[in-house]
């Protein structure tokens, strides 16, 4: 009997926008987190992009930090600029970074990608080659020029959602739970239906999805902002019931606070 093959595991293609940079900030023990002076005071650093945005909330609850700085700009370049002229901010309020991660806003095409990799075994090629590449070019191509693609990419500052949550994660890649080697098929499947448990809350939370691979330990990070921050919980549940969460998800420490100044 011949045995069955596994079907072949490859990576979504994905489409990228801006660099992201999470900072966690800890004041001294004798004093007090001033987050509004530290605000007036970072006010160049944090309003002076051309693209992009930055935003400084009072973490509630955290063990790691009392401030947490979330910034988005164009280039890697920018995004090390914003950081140096934090680490000036932090010394002028003796403050001490105690977590960063570096990330960049991510759209994965893992339905196109797959669909292109059936195309291709049904005409007798195989990914990557000519006739795959041009289909892949000109529909990712169209498919960052979408509404809905662009605010995944460079998202907006929501004005009427004060509440942040930020969270690191990865995925699993253990014996018998293994992301990385489902066929493409089966994780666009995974990822639709996921999805779909996000879609429930537009309107209620804004979800901005980073990539880190190759940039940080963990391999995305997922920045909250709601109404009500209850919304965090209540969607965090639903989608650890979610197929792809239960059985492949890893979490990191979760940060939670609220926006100041505009």
């Amino acid at each position: 009997m011949t045995p069955e093959i596994a079907p072949l595991a490859h990576p979504p293609e994905t489409l990228e926008g801006w660099y992201a940079l999470h900072q966690v900030f800890s004041a001294p023990p004798s004093k007090e987190a001033d987050v509004r002076s530290i605000r007036e005071r970072s006010a160049q650093v944090l309003e002076s992009p051309a693209a992009g945005w930055s935003a400084l909330a009072q973490l509630v609850g955290s063990k790691g930090g009392d401030i947490i700085a979330v910034h988005f700009r164009p280039t890697l370049d920018e995004i090390a600029s914003v950081q140096a002229g934090m680490r000036q901010v932090a010394c002028a309020f003796e403050l001490t970074l105690t977590y960063s991660f570096l990330s960049v806003t991510e759209a994965g095409l893992y339905h196109l990608t797959a669909q292109l990799a059936r195309d291709a075994a049904a005409r007798g090629g195989s990914v990557g080659d000519a006739t795959y590449a041009a289909e892949l070019t000109q529909r990712a191509a169209a498919e960052r020029e979408s509404p809905h693609v662009q605010r995944r990419l460079f998202p907006p500052l929501p004005p009427d959602m004060p509440y942040v949550c930020f969270y690191p994660m990865s995925k699993r890649r253990e014996a018998g739970q293994n992301w990385y080697q489902l066929s493409l098929d089966e994780r666009s499947r995974l990822m639709h239906t996921h999805g779909l448990t996000g879609r429930r809350y537009a309107g209620r939370v804004l979800q901005i999805i980073t990539g880190a691979i190759g940039l940080d330990a963990w391999e995305w990070g997922v920045t909250l902002f709601a109404k009500d921050p209850l919304d965090f919980k209540k969607l965090v549940t639903d989608m650890r019931f979610d197929e792809v969460s239960a059985k492949y998800a890893e979490f990191g420490d979760f940060y939670v606070g609220k926006l100041v100044g505009p």
